[in-house]
């Protein structure tokens, strides 16, 4: 028999909001998800991912105790939760939120209110993304070794400036999460200064583009946030 991540996945719901907290483990559980636990309070919800990392949190942004960007923001930090994915649920919808929300490190940002079978699709589509692209390891034909700071594409060495290089990199390492710009530009960014503005952020992928082809169409330009690699 077949085992699948609805059957092995492990799920923590964060949401004050009694009956959005019911709505969501009754879908979860109707979806076939059995590992599903649920927290009111960020403060609880700290401790219980803390105590049992998940594969996934559903997270809302208001909580009482801890909010949700902090929240995600130590997911990140400590090593030991850094790999769960998270998926923002929230009625704030202005761009500065999800901005901010993927900043901190977020997945996916879904808003209230919200289609069952969208979100869903959604937190199966998070689960089921790929691991980071290595040196070992072949995405369409891209290889990527940070330690040599090299790529390649089919076999053929890409020839890269040092902030084309890194803004690839991490887009490779984050494959289907979006990235803002501001985060990219914070990640690439050296004391001398050679990425300067969110503006130069969008000149350099604009070359990187280009020197990658038709390779290119997997970066995503995701319009008043960032850009990703499509998973």
């Amino acid at each position: 028999m077949v085992t699948t991540i609805e059957e092995l996945a492990q799920l923590v719901v964060v949401e004050d909001d009694p009956t959005i907290r019911t709505i969501l483990g009754m879908a979860l559980a109707g979806a076939g998800f059995r590992h599903v636990r649920e927290c009111a309070r960020g403060d609880e919800a700290l401790s219980e991912i803390k105590a049992r990392p998940p594969d996934l949190v559903l997270l809302d942004v208001m909580l009482p105790g801890v909010d949700g960007f902090t929240i995600c923001r130590r997911i990140r930090e400590d090593s030991a939760t850094a790999q769960a994915r998270v998926i923002m649920l929230t009625a704030k919808t202005e761009p500065e939120d999800i901005v901010r929300g993927l900043d901190c490190g977020a997945d996916d940002y879904v808003t209230k209110p919200f289609d069952r079978m969208v979100l869903l699709a959604r937190v199966r589509a998070v689960l089921r993304r790929g691991a980071s692209v290595s040196s070992a390891e072949d995405f369409d034909g891209l290889r990527i070794d940070e330690g040599a700071m090299s790529a390649s594409l089919d076999g053929t060495e890409l020839r890269l400036a040092r902030g084309e290089f890194m803004m690839l990199a991490l887009l490779a390492a984050n494959r289907g999460r979006v990235l803002s710009r501001q985060r990219i530009l914070d990640a690439v960014q050296r004391d001398d200064a050679e990425v300067v503005t969110e503006r130069t952020v969008d000149v350099q992928i604009a070359g990187l583009r280009r020197k990658l082809g038709d390779w290119a169409s997997h970066i995503e330009t995701v319009r008043g946030v960032g850009y990703r690699i499509k998973p």
